[in-house]
């Protein structure tokens, strides 16, 4: 796929380190030949993406809160003074309160349900609202991350299920919204992965051993088949991919039960 985003700029929302699945995205589209500029939130996790921005050549990066709209207002002008039109934004953005991310999800909180609504899937939709008019001439592609717990009940997923489902269903009305002016907008959808987030949620070590002993594939994803994935909708040839979840799970999505031997 070399070459396939050259010319393409855009902008990645959400590396925390060099196992996000943000990074493994940012890494496939600078190999690509994408340009790319990065947001992330807060001094600690500035310093953490520096030199890994510097590793795929950019020298933007700028501090964006998505649950604050003047933030992102500036993230977003600050961007447009340096790229005045972009080809596409990877969000991958999400959170809830580690606490309620194990037991059950009748104890949620209110506090905790709006807060992780807010940030998981809300956010989507700020976001592309600010992306639209950089990709309104020349069209472009919105992308997200979701997981089979917004479908299927899995445990200690909880809230971020329900919030995944949301984030899911905005996809597909901004996919409708924004198809007249060429934009395209995808969910792409991981299996386990061991990554910062994952690891916040209750049992992650057996879900991620369960699903890669019993996807079709016998394995989990790799950041680098994900990355790739996020290529191929970015690119040309992912021109007709709209209002589409994605699943990159090595086939686990398709089961009703476990395997023989795991029985």
């Amino acid at each position: 796929m070399t070459g396939v985003l050259q010319g393409k700029r855009g902008l990645i929302m959400g590396v925390a380190n060099d196992r996000s699945i943000a990074w493994g995205i940012a890494k496939a589209m600078h190999e690509a030949g994408a340009e790319l500029a990065f947001t992330y939130q807060g001094e600690a996790f500035g310093k953490r993406l520096e030199p890994l921005a510097q590793s795929v050549g950019s020298d933007f990066m700028v501090d964006a809160d998505v649950t604050d709209d003047a933030s992102l207002d500036r993230a977003f002008a600050e961007l447009a003074e340096r790229w005045p039109t972009i080809d596409f934004v990877v969000h991958a953005i999400a959170y809830s309160d580690k606490s309620e991310l194990t037991g059950r999800f009748l104890n949620t909180t209110r506090a905790n349900f709006k807060n992780s609504m807010d940030i998981s899937a809300y956010s989507f939709i700020e976001v592309a609202r600010r992306a639209y008019p950089m990709m309104q001439e020349n069209g472009g592609t919105l992308l997200t991350l979701t997981y089979q717990g917004s479908n299927r009940v899995v445990p200690n997923y909880n809230v971020m299920g329900v919030a995944k489902a949301a984030l899911e269903a905005a996809t597909r009305y901004l996919a409708n919204d924004l198809g007249p002016d060429g934009i395209r907008v995808n969910a792409i959808s991981p299996g386990p992965m061991k990554t910062l987030a994952g690891a916040a949620i209750g049992g992650a070590r057996k879900t991620f051993r369960h699903t890669e002993e019993n996807a079709p594939m016998r394995s989990n994803a790799t950041l680098e088949a994900v990355g790739g994935t996020a290529v191929y909708l970015t690119s040309d040839a992912g021109a007709f991919t709209t209002g589409e979840v994605i699943r990159v799970d090595g086939g686990f999505h398709v089961l009703g039960m476990p395997q023989p031997e795991s029985l």
